[in-house]
């Protein structure tokens, strides 16, 4: 004590309390707030509402020093409800032998507290983020007692709630009763998450490592999924991601981007790399320019050191930072994240596997409805196809009974699997079931397709190739530029192509189509268009030219091979829409098509061309082959044989 009377009477000599230099000073200026932990715990009352600060921001000590008054003054406070959002510490308030003092209502549902939530010992309150401060401060979700972690003070008496400020602001200015932790391993964090020393009622001193999350490591899978995300994010976009492997995977594969923002409600060790590379700068945001904007972190020692008195990153409270119209005024806004489960027409959960609770809303809808209302905004929801070993699919018929529609039909945009990308957005039901099918496991698939004929949601009789025949090859995908210039992306069909398909064909003049086909044919039926979007790729191959974007893709050139086993070689056919001719699409579409014949060990192309054809035959006679022909009633029948090196075969 004769420590702090000399620090009190030092301080009343310099008459400030901006010459307060330690703990010690404070202690002396505020001796009742550092008051013995009994006497701390002592002013809760039964039936109080606690509130416990979220994530890795938990105070941990002051839970297990809630616990332990507990267990000494077994009568001192009954029915008390712990307040909680993300938990991911420790929980003994969730033991059942102390189910007459504290009742659990969680706003998310995490390892920690799933079970006793689906054993009905504890409660899951489904909410938006965005929507529980304006809750707390209306009184609806009550709060009594806050319990929160701090950095220490600095001279001017404010504490920063360091990686956790989300709603634990809006929670201490409800509480009549804050006991905080003070911790010299907070960071202190800019932004909203500071309180001072006078608004605190207690403060307990407590050094300990703040709560880590490990570091999930890269698979295969997910380094696919975090290839096909990167292809939708453009430089200058600002992201929001998540935490776990997905995220992680695809911030990996972030790192040839240009300018990205970052407005977010989590902000994880991935986001660090990428600030370090310098993909990150935020100088191209339309909010907050400069500026990482975030709610809490979730990381590791070295993320937090990062963040402390860094003024580049700022902590704002979840309702700015999940606001849907904060994140609508954010350009090119780009909200990642993911899924439990999607339906085939486009329905998916997150908080839930049937009827047991798994996690929770979170900031899921706030980000993925924000992002849509953002000039140039996206959203991807990335999902590994599969749960449990590959032996569930994530992709299902319908979702499971019970389960609670995060999102609905009409609020998915890009769908991402290891498997591809598929776009919802103004497809209809046939459409969007055919699209996700395509991104779903292989192993899952002619499931999918015998379950959604029953339902009557795609063709009785959609045709279907299983196993490794049908399987898309993504490797085949390639970026062209023809000899006028134009840029086109050639790749295989897929099973879902026929729609592009129809338009593709009925875009062609009669003239055009009379060549392709040669005859005099008018109507694209659905049965016609399957043989071009079903196929074999290990003996047959479609290969489509492609423009515009990746949600609204436009065919404007096809050519396909099919290999004839006796000979070795393959028949080959293209077409070009009339208004895309004498751009080069044809010879590169036969340029690829030879490199991948050539690949296949076959020896050359046959094609029958109409002899008024003139373009086509030119476009085969530049291809570099030993050609032979015939002609029959108006019709060439070429053999080509391959030569050495064809025209582009390498490129």
């Amino acid at each position: 004590m004769f420590v702090f009377t000399e620090a009190l009477e030092r301080i009343l000599q310099m008459g400030s309390e901006s010459r307060i230099t330690s703990l010690a000073d404070w202690i002396a200026l505020y001796p009742e707030k550092f008051a013995e932990e009994e006497i701390a715990f002592g002013h809760i009352r039964r039936g109080d509402h606690i509130f416990i600060a979220s994530g890795c921001g938990e105070p941990q000590y002051l839970v297990e020093t809630m616990v332990r008054y507990v267990q000494s003054h077994p009568k001192a406070f009954f029915d008390t409800e712990i307040v909680h959002v993300y938990s991911f510490g420790i929980a003994p308030y969730t033991d059942p032998k102390f189910q007459h003092n504290f009742r659990l209502n969680s706003f998310f549902v995490g390892n920690n507290n799933r079970e006793s939530i689906n054993r009905g010992m504890a409660d899951y309150t489904p909410i938006s983020l965005s929507d529980l401060p304006a809750l707390i401060r209306s009184g609806s979700v009550r709060i009594d007692v806050a319990l929160v972690q701090t950095c220490l003070p600095d001279e001017h008496g404010f504490m920063s709630l360091g990686v956790s400020v989300d709603i634990v602001k809006a929670a201490m200015d409800k509480a009549s009763t804050i006991i905080a932790q003070v911790n010299a391993n907070m960071p202190r964090v800019h932004g909203d998450g500071f309180i001072h020393i006078k608004d605190v009622n207690f403060i307990i001193r407590k050094d300990q490592p703040l709560l880590e999350l490990p570091a999930v490591p890269l698979t295969e899978t997910t380094q696919r999924i975090g290839q096909y995300v990167a292809r939708l994010v453009q430089d200058g976009d600002t992201i929001q991601v998540g935490y776990g492997g997905l995220p992680n995977a695809v911030m990996a594969n972030l790192r040839n981007k240009k300018h990205l923002g970052v407005h977010t409600e989590l902000f994880t060790d991935g986001l660090v790399d990428l600030i370090r590379a310098g993909v990150i700068d935020n100088s191209r945001k339309s909010q907050d320019p400069g500026k990482c904007v975030a709610a809490f972190s979730m990381g590791n020692k070295e993320t937090y050191e990062f963040l402390n008195d860094n003024p580049s990153i700022l902590f704002r409270t979840i309702d700015y930072t999940n606001n849907p119209l904060n994140i609508a005024r954010q350009d090119n806004m780009v909200a990642i994240n993911s899924s439990l489960e999607i339906d085939l027409t486009g329905q998916a959960t997150a908080d839930s596997i049937g009827g047991t609770f798994y996690s929770g809303i979170g900031g899921h809808q706030d980000f993925m409805r924000g992002a849509l209302l953002s000039k140039g905004g996206r959203t991807i929801l990335a999902m590994m196809s599969t749960a449990r070993n590959d032996t569930i699919s994530r992709i299902v018929p319908s979702l499971h009974e019970s389960a609670g529609i995060t999102l609905n039909r009409g609020d998915v945009r890009y769908v991402v699997t290891e498997y591809g990308i598929a776009y919802l957005h103004g497809k209809n039901i046939r459409e969007r079931a055919m699209t996700l099918i395509s991104i779903a496991h292989p192993k899952f698939r002619e499931w999918l397709i015998e379950e959604a004929k029953k339902r009557g949601i795609i063709y009785r009789d959609q045709a279907f190739i299983p196993g490794k025949k049908g399987e898309y090859p993504d490797n085949l995908e390639t970026h062209r530029t023809t000899k006028t210039g134009l840029q086109i992306f050639l790749r295989p069909v897929k099973i879902d192509d026929e729609p592009m398909l129809k338009d593709f064909f009925y875009s062609l003049s009669d003239k055009s189509l009379n060549r392709r086909f040669i005859s005099a044919r008018k109507d694209i039926p659905h049965e016609l268009l399957q043989d071009f979007a079903v196929i074999d790729y290990t003996r047959d191959m479609v290969i489509l030219a492609i423009t515009g974007s990746s949600h609204n893709e436009v065919i404007v050139g096809i050519g396909q091979y099919y290999i004839d086993e006796k000979l070795h070689t393959a028949e080959v056919a293209f077409a070009t829409r009339d208004d895309y001719h004498n751009q080069g699409i044809g010879t590169e579409l036969l340029s690829y098509l030879t490199h991948l014949a050539k690949r296949e060990g076959l020896l050359g192309f046959s094609a029958e061309v109409l002899i008024e054809n003139k373009s086509m035959l030119h476009v085969f006679e530049k291809g570099g082959f030993d050609i032979k022909k015939k002609s029959d009633a108006g019709v060439f029948d070429l053999k080509m044989a391959f030569m050495e090196q064809s025209v582009g075969s390498s490129r």
